[in-house]
C-alpha cells in the first residue's frame, strides 16, 4: 500500500510536537494517547494493526497487534482522518521531554529499525513490524536493544528520542554507545551487544557492563537522555534524598 502524502510542521524545542496537515481522506496513524490537539473536521478510530495492509484477515492483524504488546505498545493504534472539507491539522506530543525525528522511509530505502518505545505517528501505509535482534548477546544482557521496531514504506514517519539527538553517518566504521542511547539505524547497520572492557570496567566505570555496537555504513541516531536515565535522575531527588542543591527544591515538589 502506498502511504498517504502528508505535510507537517515540527514545533517547540525542548518538549517538542509535531502538527501534520491532512487533506480530505489522508490518514495518519499514532500511538494511542499521543494526539494533543485536533481540528474539527478530522475523525478518528482505534483499530488492530497499522492499516497498511487493507486486505489483512483478523487472524492477521491480531499477530501483529500481539506482536506490539510484546514490545510493550498499546494494542491499538488510532487513525486520524480528515473527513471534512479543505485543510484540517492534528498534533501529537512524545510522552517524555526530548526530540521529534521526521524521517522519510523512502529516502532510506523504504525502512529503519527503532528502538520499542521510538514510534510516534506516520503517514498510514507505514508498517510498523517487531523485530527480534538475532544476536545472542543483545537477547541475555541488551534489554533495550533485544526488542526493536521495524518502520517500512513509502512516507512520513515520526519517532522520539529524549534530549538531545545526534545522526552520525558511519562510513565501514564503528560506534560503540551506551545501550540506552540508541533510537534507530537504517537496516544495513549490524547492532550487537557487547562487554564493556574489562572486569574492573564493567563493575566500577560506571558505564554499565554491556555498550551497544553499532557496525557498518549507514545512518544511526542516539539521544543524549534516555527515559530510564531520566527517571533515575528524577527518584534520584526523591523524598528520601540527602542532595543539596538543586535537590532540595525537587524534595519539596515530591513532599
Amino acid at each position: 500500500m502506498q502511504s498517504h502524502e502528508i505535510d507537517y510542521r515540527i514545533i517547540g524545542h525542548d518538549v517538542q510536537l509535531v502538527e501534520v496537515e491532512l487533506d480530505p481522506n489522508e490518514t495518519v496513524i499514532a500511538e494511542a494517547g499521543a494526539m494533543l490537539y485536533m481540528e474539527d473536521g478530522i475523525s478518528f478510530e482505534s483499530k488492530m494493526g497499522d492499516g497498511s495492509n487493507p486486505g489483512a484477515g483478523f487472524f492477521d492483524k491480531l499477530l501483529s497487534a500481539g506482536s506490539r504488546l510484546i514490545t510493550g505498545e498499546s494494542l491499538f493504534l488510532t487513525h486520524f482522518t480528515n473527513r471534512g472539507y479543505g485543510k484540517k491539522h492534528v498534533a501529537f506530543s512524545a510522552p517524555y521531554p526530548g526530540t521529534i525525528i521526521p524521517i522519510d522511509l523512502r529516502s532510506l530505502g523504504g525502512t529503519i529499525i527503532v528502538q520499542k518505545d521510538a514510534f510516534l505517528c506516520a503517514a498510514l501505509g507505514t508498517q510498523i513490524a517487531m523485530r527480534f535482534n538475532k544476536k545472542l548477546g543483545s537477547g541475555f544482557f541488551g534489554g533495550e536493544g533485544f526488542i526493536l521496531q521495524q518502520l517500512s514504506g513509502d512516507g512520513k514517519a515520526f519517532i522520539h528520542a529524549g534530549g538531545t539527538v545526534i545522526e552520525r553517518r558511519l562510513n565501514n566504521e564503528t560506534l560503540r554507545v551506551d545501550t540506552g542511547c540508541v533510537v534507530g539505524f537504517e537496516q544495513s547497520i549490524d547492532f550487537d551487544i557487547q562487554q564493556a572492557g574489562n572486569l574492573r570496567s564493567m563493575v566500577f566505570g560506571g558505564e554499565g557492563m554491556f555498550l551497544a555496537t553499532l557496525r557498518g555504513t549507514g545512518r544511526v541516531w542516539l539521544q543524549s537522555m534516555p527515559i530510564r536515565k531520566l527517571i533515575s535522575q528524577l527518584s534520584s531527588f526523591g523524598p528520601n534524598s540527602r542532595k543539596e542543591g538543586s535537590g532540595g527544591v525537587l524534595n519539596n515538589l515530591f513532599q
